[in-house]
């Protein structure tokens, strides 16, 4: 598996975690996930550079709204795609 495909099951781990309640588990796995996201986004067109600056404000957002619900999705559904965009260039 590669470090992209990695990243794509660790967000939808994260998006699991978050969706079970497990919103501490969750937080923690979701900082090692980004982190790792980001050396890949650094390499991406700056179109995809600012949907990533974009979509972390509103997990951030969410996060602190502990709104864990859509958290889940943009984890598992945006970060998933913007990530495989990516990967398509």
């Amino acid at each position: 598996m590669t470090g992209l495909e990695t990243l794509v099951v660790d967000a939808r781990e994260c998006a699991r975690l978050f969706r079970l309640g497990c919103d501490v588990e969750a937080g923690l796995a979701m900082v090692a996930m980004i982190e790792a996201a980001q050396a890949f986004i650094e390499l991406m067109p700056g179109d995809l550079q600012s949907s990533w600056s974009g979509l972390l404000t509103l997990m951030f957002n969410d996060q602190q709204g502990q709104n864990w619900l859509s958290l889940a999705d943009y984890l598992e559904y945006e970060l998933v795609d913007l990530l495989t965009a990516g990967q398509a260039i």
